[in-house]
């Protein structure tokens, strides 16, 4: 391998990594310098050099040589696609999801944004679905008066709001993710809407 191609790897892991280089000397235990002529392509990181630098980023030497972003729009419509596992059970919509981004979103390029707005739309998904269940069954079985719009010159009670909002809710998150599923494939930026932002 060129010292160039190394070097531009170490750089942008190092930046994926919100390091600069005067932390990733410190974590790795190296100097300044040597980090400053490595990223430069002035030499090439061998032995326990290369293993200090690959531990400050938590992986492997063998890694670090290997890593490389990739296109692959394939592995991002998967990515969206997985999230269809919270029709079986709401909160697989999250883990499935969540999974694939942790062990792939430095190794596909925009994986990682594409990840956390799945992730934070399937987050908020997941609580207002909740909040309507307990809403559900707190005027179900409680004594609580909920103040919900009154519909009922359509025929339409507080309580019919309530068991229509849950399959609305399942519409809604199966209409964006084949949207964006579709987006993600043909590389167009994809938008999950309304979502709060727990993943930045």
């Amino acid at each position: 391998m060129k010292n160039t191609e190394l070097a531009q790897r170490i750089k942008e892991f190092r930046s994926r990594k919100g390091l600069s280089q005067e932390q990733l000397a410190d974590i790795a235990q190296i100097n300044l310098r040597t980090v400053q002529r490595i990223e430069g392509g002035e030499v090439e990181p061998r032995g326990d050099t290369l293993k200090r630098i690959a531990n400050a980023f938590n992986i492997t030497p063998d890694e670090l040589i290997d890593w490389a972003e990739q296109e692959d729009t394939g592995l991002l419509a998967f990515l969206n696609l997985s999230a269809l596992s919270f029709i079986a059970f709401p909160l697989l919509g999250i883990i499935i999801p969540l999974a694939i981004w942790m062990l792939k979103k430095d190794r596909v390029r925009s994986l990682n944004e594409i990840g956390k707005r799945l992730l934070n739309f399937q987050i908020s998904w997941c609580l207002l679905l909740f909040t309507g269940y307990i809403l559900f069954f707190v005027m179900a079985f409680g004594n609580f008066r909920i103040p919900l719009p009154d519909i009922s010159s359509f025929g339409i009670g507080k309580m019919e709001i309530l068991i229509l909002l849950v399959p609305l809710l399942y519409l809604i998150n199966i209409i964006m993710i084949i949207i964006n599923t579709i987006r993600s494939y043909h590389g167009k930026k994809v938008v999950y809407l309304p979502a709060f932002r727990f993943l930045k």
